[in-house]
């Protein structure tokens, strides 16, 4: 039997007083209740419609730039030809390199959260794909993470550009910011985050897109959004 402690029992019971709660309150309740010493992660989870009435079922992978930033503090590793590593000294990336950094890749000795590519180096990094890519660093042109232009592929992700994708139940999760963040800021990240999403839903699903929605932080507990 799950022990549960008093804080958690006391945040359990802020949802029994209220059956649907709008997003702003929702917003409102846990930045009120995260009590933690640490800026916590605001994070929004979606269930979503995976069943196509064509073919096998949807896969949902895509980028969303947040118009308020995420909060999270990405390390940032540029690949480049060895003629563009002054702009990637420029862009503020965290590591940057040529064949070396080709090197400390293929001997699994690297520390970062974001790997950016030029397309002229995609051709050395593919048969490293085997390493990057269980850990999410594979560089992918529809993330915004091959580019010829390094300067913005950077600033992009350090200023809220979020990787998105669902899993095999047909769950997505992502964070919306800080609860730092003003309760209108996370509520503009959270409304351009459900519609970026919707616009992802293809012709062959029927009916609602999005079934279920919960936001919750790091320490916090997880409440369903009735709307919007």
């Amino acid at each position: 039997m799950i022990k549960r402690s008093k804080r958690y029992k006391n945040l359990k019971k802020t949802i029994e007083k209220e059956k649907k709660l709008s997003v702003k309150d929702v917003l409102e309740l846990i930045k009120k209740n995260s009590n933690a010493k640490f800026d916590e992660s605001i994070d929004v989870s979606l269930r979503i419609n995976l069943k196509q009435s064509k073919g096998g079922d949807l896969s949902l992978r895509t980028v969303v730039k947040l118009p308020n930033g995420s909060g999270k503090k990405e390390k940032i590793a540029v690949l480049c030809e060895p003629d563009k590593t002054s702009d990637a000294k420029k862009s503020g990336a965290d590591i940057f390199g040529s064949d070396d950094l080709i090197e400390k890749i293929a001997s699994g000795k690297f520390n970062f959260t974001k790997l950016i590519c030029t397309p002229a180096m995609m051709g050395k990094i593919g048969k490293h794909g085997k390493v990057l890519g269980p850990k999410g660093l594979m560089p992918n042109p529809k993330l915004g993470t091959v580019s010829a232009d390094i300067i913005k592929a950077v600033n992009d992700i350090k200023t809220g550009l979020i990787e998105i994708r669902n899993d095999k139940d047909g769950n997505l999760a992502s964070t919306i910011g800080r609860k730092s963040y003003s309760t209108e800021n996370l509520l503009e990240n959270f409304n351009h985050f459900i519609d970026s999403i919707k616009k992802e839903k293809p012709d062959t699903i029927k009916g609602e897109f999005i079934k279920n929605t919960f936001i919750t932080s790091t320490m916090g507990i997880s409440y369903k959004v009735g709307a919007r």
